[in-house]
């Protein structure tokens, strides 16, 4: 099997392995919510440590969104709004407020919203290294 055919099986692999609402996360619907949750949704076994090792992001239905939140930021602890363009062809907006951040120092892991001007968001969860 050549790269370009794993490659493809393998995110065919992966999209059947999705929720079904993880698929939509990037349409322009009408039906998807466009007010993210900006409250912290901490992880109740706190693993890793924000403040020695920074932290890990994953986005929900990602398609080259990119998300770095530095162990200098965790340490500041104010809030602070990140662009996750990264590969993708259009940019999204996440704000970390102070009580993410402090949860974040307390090693527990945040889930927020994602905004942009096409009205879809992703669901993008912060996590310590």
């Amino acid at each position: 099997m050549d790269r370009k055919t794993f490659i493809q099986k393998s995110i065919a692999g992966m999209l059947i392995a999705l929720p079904a609402y993880m698929l939509v996360g990037c349409s322009s619907g009408s039906d998807n919510d466009p007010s993210p949750n900006p409250n912290p949704d901490p992880d109740p076994t706190p693993s890793g440590n924000c403040i020695d090792n920074g932290t890990n992001s994953t986005i929900s239905a990602n398609h080259g969104h990119t998300l770095t939140v530095s162990k200098e930021d965790v340490q500041a602890g104010a809030q602070k709004s990140y662009s996750i363009q990264g590969s993708s062809s259009h940019n999204h907006t996440v704000t970390l407020t102070a009580a993410n951040f402090s949860s974040l120092q307390s090693n527990n892991s945040i889930t927020v919203g994602s905004t942009n001007d096409d009205g879809h968001t992703h669901s993008v969860t912060v996590s310590c290294a």
